[in-house]
């Protein structure tokens, strides 16, 4: 059983920075895929970014360019670099793991982006 714990959000201003991170214990780190989601009010959970066993990465396009998912393998933890952050942004943000589906969550760290 994967156990992920997300950390690093906060209040940040248009135009700024955050990295969140996401701590997993419970399974073979190295041969997951890892995932960051996010949901705002009255939204769905939307993709942001993925990255596989192999370091292959996906963003979802309105992130592309802002953001960058990596993984650290000795410390297993995976990371959210988000730049130039906006409004439409703020959401409770989501770690995710999958060998084959995406079977394993975090808590969520609330990202709110606002002057």
């Amino acid at each position: 059983q994967v156990q992920l714990v997300e950390s690093g959000g906060g209040l940040v201003q248009p135009g700024g920075s955050l990295r969140l991170s996401c701590a997993a214990s419970g399974g073979f780190f190295r041969l997951y895929q890892y995932g960051w989601f996010r949901q705002a009010p009255g939204k769905e959970r939307e993709m942001v970014a993925t990255i596989t066993s192999s370091d292959s990465t996906n963003y979802a396009e309105s992130v592309k360019g802002r953001f960058t998912i990596s993984r650290d393998n000795a410390k297993n933890t995976v990371y959210l670099q988000m730049n130039s952050l906006n409004s439409a942004d703020t959401a409770v943000y989501y770690c995710t793991a999958a060998l084959t589906r995406w079977n394993y969550w975090g808590q969520g760290t609330q990202v709110t982006v606002s002057s």
